[in-house]
């Protein structure tokens, strides 16, 4: 693809395609923590703008591929120091498509902040900022106890299953996942059918729900961690977790996820468990 040039820096920005694979591999997996999100799509779809959904932006000194941007519903920048974010914010224009900008903090947090100032308009009005959310992993099993009740999931479990999602999703978010054309359940469906729901079903309903948000080879990234509203404080989070991460290590030796901050009662839950933090993202939420 040809090259673009952008003024005002050194470098260069370009969309990138198949060709270059390799390479934004390499970079991703330079930081696969960081990185875990951008990485699974990429190796499942490749850089085809038409099969990803959307464009990754490479941006190059001396030819060669130093930091990336998915520009997608999730606006994500890797790698991306001030230079290459102001060729992102000048790329991206005034007119926002994405839903969220998120990945480590402080790009991230740049990366909102200059489009903001540059364009002002819809990268402006933002329904949620979260500013600091740990980044959290662990490679071993852990010591405590899990809980035998926890499984993967099975399409005989959709219905109760969605209905969990979508309460943690409406939760955690503020918004309900539920429109029109059902992209949210078939998301669901698709978890499921790739074995990376896990739950705890009785009497027809899920009480407890976590899955594998992305993975890419021996990483992955744990989200939607969900408990029954009243059964919460008795102390069963934790041993789900536990068999959560021992689940999910079968196929994944590393298991990340990140929390809000302030979510101290989340930020302990994970610690309990085994997990450490690593690093630390940002998410803006439109």
């Amino acid at each position: 693809m040809a090259r673009r040039s952008d003024s005002g820096g050194e470098g260069s920005l370009r969309i990138l395609s198949n060709d270059d694979l390799d390479e934004v591999m390499a970079l991703l997996m330079g930081s696969p923590l960081e990185n875990v999100f951008v990485a699974s799509r990429v190796r499942n779809a490749g850089l085809d703008p038409y099969l990803l959904g959307c464009t990754v932006l490479g941006f190059e000194r001396d030819r060669r591929l130093v930091s990336l941007c998915h520009a997608g519903s999730n606006l994500v920048p890797v790698n991306a120091d001030d230079e290459a974010l102001d060729a992102y914010i000048r790329y991206l224009g005034p007119r926002r498509r994405a839903a969220s900008i998120m990945g480590v903090a402080e790009p991230t947090l740049k990366l909102w902040e200059g489009l903001s100032q540059r364009w002002g308009g819809d990268w402006s009005s933002v329904r949620d900022l979260r500013p600091e959310q740990p980044l959290m992993s662990m490679n071993v099993d852990g010591e405590l106890p899990g809980d035998d009740r926890v499984r993967r999931i099975t399409m005989e479990d959709f219905d109760a299953y969605f209905e969990a999602a979508v309460k943690m999703y409406t939760e955690e978010v503020g918004v309900s996942p539920l429109e029109s054309s059902g992209s949210y359940r078939n998301h669901v469906r698709r978890t499921i059918n790739q074995g990376r729901a896990f739950g705890i079903v009785e009497d027809g309903r899920v009480i407890f729900k976590s899955d594998v948000g992305c993975a890419a080879g021996m990483f992955c990234q744990v989200q939607g961690v969900w408990l029954e509203p009243s059964l919460r404080g008795q102390g069963l989070s934790v041993p789900a977790m536990v068999s959560v991460v021992r689940l999910c290590r079968e196929k994944w030796p590393v298991v990340s996820l990140y929390v809000n901050d302030y979510n101290t009662a989340a930020v302990k839950l994970y610690e309990r468990v085994g997990f450490s933090r690593v690093g630390t993202f940002a998410t803006v939420l439109y």
